[in-house]
């Protein structure tokens, strides 16, 4: 009698065991395979060890080491002010 009872913890013991094993296994595949590409998973994960991390300068890092760069696009006939005409 305690042997079957033993026997059947034992078993759903080992099977919870290498259900985790599995999932924890997945879980690394798919974080270097994927998830670790997305700064935002990296940063709610707390990963600042990784080597696309360390490569990526952050938004504040590369906005203090070059200066804005003004960006001009060509304007349209509609959005160019004409100067009014001082020939009177």
């Amino acid at each position: 009698m305690w042997q079957s009872v033993g026997l059947t913890v034992l078993v759903i013991v080992a099977t919870l065991i290498c259900v985790l094993l599995f999932m924890l296994f997945g879980w690394y595949v798919v974080w270097q395979l994927f998830l670790s590409k997305f700064k935002f998973l990296r940063e709610l994960v707390g990963d600042t060890g990784s080597p696309q991390a360390e490569t990526e300068p952050s938004e504040s890092e590369s906005e203090r080491s070059s200066p804005p760069t003004p960006r001009h696009r060509p304007k349209s006939a509609r959005q160019r002010i004409v100067p009014p005409d001082s020939t009177t």
